[in-house]
């Protein structure tokens, strides 16, 4: 069984330690299985490629690598500043996550 994890595809998220520190993003893609997370504009790297139809020149080229999620917290739209994740039941009696630092639903 895979451990549940406080962040999903598309959200936005603020780096909490490692070179991209205090820099915020989408959230791309998630890889449950090694728990990391590739997130937009953040922690490039450069890829040597190949020429191929989508780069017919082949070369360096930068993009994103991908980070543990332990070094990621969502960011509250409100305030800006990062806040951990929990889980309650709403009014409706559904699982939903909610921003600890306010409260508020996700």
């Amino acid at each position: 069984m895979r451990k549940k994890l406080h962040i999903k595809k598309g959200d936005a998220v603020i780096v909490l330690s490692g070179n991209s520190r205090g820099q915020k993003g989408k959230v791309l893609e998630i890889d449950t299985k090694k728990e990391r997370a590739i997130v937009e504009g953040v922690n490039m790297v450069s890829k040597h490629t190949k020429p191929n139809a989508q780069y017919p020149n082949g070369g360096i080229i930068k993009q994103e690598g991908s980070i543990h999620i332990s070094n990621l917290l969502p960011e509250e739209p409100k305030s800006g500043k990062p806040s951990r994740v929990g889980r309650m039941r709403n009014a409706e009696g559904k699982l939903v996550r909610f921003y600890k630092k306010s409260g508020e639903e996700i």
